[in-house]
């Protein structure tokens, strides 16, 4: 299997794991850790295949990962977001280059304010007084996925 391939196949896998927990998330609350474990473990291949550099590419994608998991680490700790969306976007991080990880956390942040007005109005019309759980891991995974869709279709020559 050549490079290009392999690079595809671990997007297709990677495209299937944001589904799953995304639809996880909307129905539980919860995203697996076994899923978030295999979207980082699956990192490495996808940079081998792509043909990064272990310096400086892996050594700064592995970086700015750390950063931003640190980052939502820090999100945690306040209350602000669940462990497993935590651990899915540092996942990602992996994944993503510096700008389309931005464009992505830009995206899930405008999908995640949607999502949790429109929980709210919802939690409002039904009068409900239990606190609300967003399910964010929708938000990351639309959001990555929006962002994945430059390698996934530009890869086979369509225009994105």
């Amino acid at each position: 299997m050549s490079g290009d391939s392999l690079a595809t196949v671990l997007l297709a896998m990677l495209a299937l794991l944001l589904v799953s927990a995304g639809i996880q998330d909307a129905r539980t609350r919860e995203i697996a850790n076994w899923k978030n474990a295999a979207i980082a473990v699956l990192a490495p291949f996808y940079w081998w295949a792509c043909g990064l550099a272990v310096w400086p590419d892996m050594a700064a994608q592995l970086g700015i990962a750390l950063v931003v998991f640190a980052l939502f680490v820090a999100a945690f700790q306040f209350g602000w977001m669940g462990g497993g969306d935590v651990k899915m976007i540092g996942a990602l991080a992996l994944w993503l280059p510096l700008v389309p990880l931005v464009w992505m956390l830009i995206v899930m942040s405008l999908i995640g304010g949607v999502l949790t007005a429109l929980l709210m109005i919802e939690h409002r019309l039904r009068r409900r007084t239990t606190q609300i759980e967003i399910p964010y891991g929708v938000a990351i995974a639309i959001a990555a996925l929006f962002a994945l869709r430059e390698p996934l279709f530009n890869h086979f020559g369509v225009i994105a």
